[in-house]
Parts: structure tokens; C-alpha cells; sequence
């Protein structure tokens, strides 16, 4: 038996880190070999070195591969920018349609393209194809990928979608954020493709079953099971409570975070430690272009801790779970950084200024339901209510842990029992051994 697998947004790229990425990556890559010890797990990645340091048990299978075969302007590249719109749109609808009607046609001209080229990228190509047409199954893991601020990630995965189910093979999808989208291209292609995937778990993402039920995916093949990276937390969770406050705050463009809004946020956090004679810990899960946490939280400890680097050498998901360990709350604009510390019993203040990270606190809410706390940035008076929601929290930390703890392990069961359904999706008829590709978008 051969598998396809799939997974998170650039995890495995060499210029991207994103600890909360990653951690979703080794729990469905430990689960999959969990499922089929013989297995060749292959990730689609551009860091090859990344993914042996973080996921040893899985192979790397070059990620310019695969978009060869799922972009659409792939066989004029460049040069789709000298055309007139309505030409190059056409064009891209009709690889698309070779794609589906034609494959081998496709494949041909994509190598001739190639052949022009003096890197790597027809190797790349002929290693991706031949994964896709031995595999079984495809599995795309855990991301939130799916809203208006991830356009390219959101046409790429539903593209190598496309691809396995051109071929008949069965896609789950676990661990999904869906939303805030209202794309009108992601839309209608995920229209197109989504409705085929067998199997769609969400993490908790709120409006996802609704975004989903617009899309037109029937509910029987939708559940709601948590985040992967729960497991890998609550696993190492510490027999007692920490005493810090934890702390992260997200800047990107898709945030919505001002400079004095930094500047509020940490003034409260300052005198809140002084306050209770703590310590602020770093808790940094992005470390990108896009978004580094690590000079965010520096900001925020301005004044208060000069010396410290915002988190930068913690550059393990296991070395951030055991920092949000040492806390007795966290205070966060980050998801993941909220994942780490509710699954080990320790409440959060969550900081939104966007539709996105609403969408996703507010999901964190529903799952576990006591000690996580949502601020709104851009409200009036937020240094008041900041102060307050911390101190709320500070004072039920001890409450909260045992329910927090108890839906915690709630939803690793749930996530742990919808890999096992994937087993049934698999062909009885075919051999033993087992190949799984595992994308990182």
C-alpha cells in the first residue's frame, strides 16, 4: 500500500520557521508512522535539513516539484506578465483543463519548458510526479491557510488536491483552519475541489462549518477535533504550574497590530509582573519575513528586560512548550502560542485585531471553554481591560487547570481517532508497503 500525505504553510522551507507549523507536522508524521510502521513518509520541502531536525522520520521531496505540476503559469512562467490579462487567464485555464482531460499531454510540455532550464527544477519535477502517481493517499495536515491573507498557499494545496483526486486518490485533511474567506478565485476553485476530499477535520477555527457548508462539502465528512499540536503539548505538559507570564505578540500585515498599540500592551504587561514580582517569558512562534516574534516581544520588554533575545534561540516546539510550562498565564497575539499553554492547563489573555486571529481565538473558546480570554486591541480603554482580563485569569489559574487539562485530552482522542478513520480509505486490495507524501505548502 502507497500513501500521499500533506502539510502546513512553508514548514519546510529554509527561509520560514513557524514552531506552531511545525508541531502540527510531527504529531501527523508520528501518527502516520503510528498507523504504518513501514512507511516512507515523504514532505514536500525546500529545507531538506529542516525537516530531518524536526521530523527524522520522514524523507524530504523537493517542493519546486510540485509546483511545476499545480501552478497554473507554469509552462510560460515569466512571461505570463507580458500578456494581456484576459490571454494569460485563458492560458491558465487551459493547463488546468490539459491537467484534468489530458495529463500526459501536460507533462510533455512542462518537460520541454524544463529543459531550457540549467537548475534543478526537471528533476524536481519527475521526483514530485512519480510520488504522486504511486501514492495512495494524500493527507494535507494541519494549517490556517485557508483565508483571504494566504491567496498563493490557498491555489497551491488545492491544486496538488486536484491532482490526487484526478488520479482517483482518496484526500483527508486534518487539523484545518478555515477562514475569514471571501476570495472570490480561492472560493470558486475550492468550490471545485473541496467537495471530493473524503475526510475534513477542523481545529477550531470559528465559522469554518460554515465557510465549508458554503463551499458545499457535505457535513458527514466534517469533524471538529482541535489542533494536532495539542498531543505534542499536553504530552509534556509539567506536573505543576509555573509561575511567569508568557508573552507574544504577532506583527504582519494580516494582524492588524499599530506601534502604540505595542507600546500599550507592554506598559500593561510591565507593571502587571512588577505588580506580582514575575518574570515575562518569552514565548515567540513565527520567525519570518512575515512575521518575527521575537523582535515584537522585545519591544514589549523594553525598559523591563533589555537583555533578552524575545525567544530567538527557542527554536524547538518542544523548547517553547517547556518556556509556556515555567507560566502561570499567557498573554499572546500568536494561535499557537494560546495552543501550547491551554493544552497544558494554563489559561491565556489572546490579543486580536483582526478577523483572522478572531476567528481563531474565538475557536480556541469554544474548544476548551474556561480560561481563555479575548481582548479586542483596537477597543477603547483596552490598557484597563488587558489589566483586567489578567487579573481574572491570574486569580482562576489554579480552577482552570483541571478542566483545561480534561478538554485537552478530549481532543487529542478525537484528533488521534480521525487519522485512524484514514485507514479505511485506503484499498484492501493493494500490497503492504506503504509511501506517504507529506506536503509543506
Amino acid at each position: 500500500m502507497r500513501v500521499i500525505v500533506a502539510t502546513g504553510l512553508n514548514t519546510g522551507a529554509a527561509e520560514y520557521k513557524n514552531m506552531g507549523d511545525v508541531a502540527m507536522l510531527q504529531v501527523a508524521v508520528s501518527r502516520l508512522l503510528r498507523l504504518w510502521p513501514a512507511g516512507r513518509i515523504e514532505v514536500l520541502t525546500e529545507s531538506p535539513s529542516h525537516l530531518a531536525r524536526y521530523c527524522p522520520g520522514a524523507r524530504p521531496l523537493p517542493r519546486a516539484g510540485c509546483r511545476c505540476w499545480v501552478e497554473d503559469r507554469v509552462i510560460l512562467g515569466r512571461f505570463h506578465r507580458f500578456l494581456p490579462i484576459w490571454v494569460s487567464a485563458r492560458l491558465s485555464a487551459l493547463k488546468r483543463f490539459l491537467k484534468m482531460r489530458w495529463p500526459v499531454l501536460l507533462e510533455l510540455l512542462i518537460r520541454l519548458r524544463l529543459s531550457f532550464r540549467r537548475d534543478d527544477r526537471r528533476r524536481d519535477f519527475e521526483s514530485f510526479l512519480e510520488a504522486l502517481k504511486k501514492s495512495d493517499l494524500l493527507v494535507v495536515c494541519g494549517s490556517g491557510g485557508f483565508a483571504d491573507s494566504c491567496r498563493r498557499w490557498n491555489v497551491s494545496i488545492l491544486g496538488t488536491i486536484e491532482a490526487a483526486r484526478v488520479r482517483g486518490i482518496p484526500v483527508a485533511m486534518f487539523g484545518q483552519g478555515m477562514g475569514p474567506l471571501n476570495d472570490p478565485l480561492v472560493l470558486r476553485r475550492a468550490k471545485d475541489v473541496l467537495p471530493g476530499v473524503s475526510l475534513i477535520t477542523l481545529r477550531g477555527s470559528r465559522g469554518g462549518l460554515p465557510l465549508l457548508e458554503f463551499i458545499g462539502v457535505s457535513s458527514a465528512a466534517v469533524l471538529t477535533t482541535g489542533d494536532e499540536a495539542i498531543e505534542l503539548a499536553y504530552d509534556a505538559r509539567a506536573e505543576e504550574p509555573g509561575s511567569a507570564i508568557g508573552v507574544n505578540l504577532r506583527i504582519a500585515s494580516y494582524a492588524g497590530v499599530r506601534t502604540d498599540i505595542v507600546e500599550m500592551v507592554g506598559s500593561v504587561l510591565q507593571e502587571f509582573a512588577r505588580r506580582h514580582q514575575v518574570t515575562l517569558l518569552p514565548i515567540p512562534i513565527a520567525f519570518h519575513e512575515y512575521a518575527n516574534d521575537h523582535q515584537a516581544i522585545r519591544r514589549l520588554l523594553a525598559g523591563f528586560d533589555d537583555e533578552s533575545d524575545g525567544g530567538l534561540s527557542l527554536d524547538t516546539p518542544l523548547a517553547l512548550i517547556k518556556q509556556t510550562a515555567r507560566c502561570r498565564i499567557v498573554v499572546t497575539g500568536a494561535y499557537h502560542a494560546a495552543v501550547f499553554a491551554l493544552a497544558q492547563g494554563i489559561p491565556v489573555v489572546c490579543l486580536s485585531n483582526s478577523p483572522y486571529y478572531l476567528a481563531k481565538f474565538q475557536g480556541l473558546q469554544d474548544l476548551f471553554r474556561v480560561g481563555c480570554a479575548v481582548v479586542i486591541l483596537g477597543e477603547p480603554d483596552l490598557p484597563h481591560k488587558l489589566a483586567a482580563a489578567m487579573d481574572r485569569l491570574w486569580t482562576a489559574a489554579e480552577a482552570v487547570r483541571s478542566p483545561l487539562l480534561q478538554s485537552a485530552r478530549c481532543q487529542v482522542e478525537k484528533s488521534r481517532g480521525a487519522y485512524q478513520q484514514i485507514q479505511g480509505l485506503i484499498h484492501p486490495e493493494t500490497n503492504q508497503t506503504n509511501s506517504v507524501l507529506t506536503r509543506s505548502a
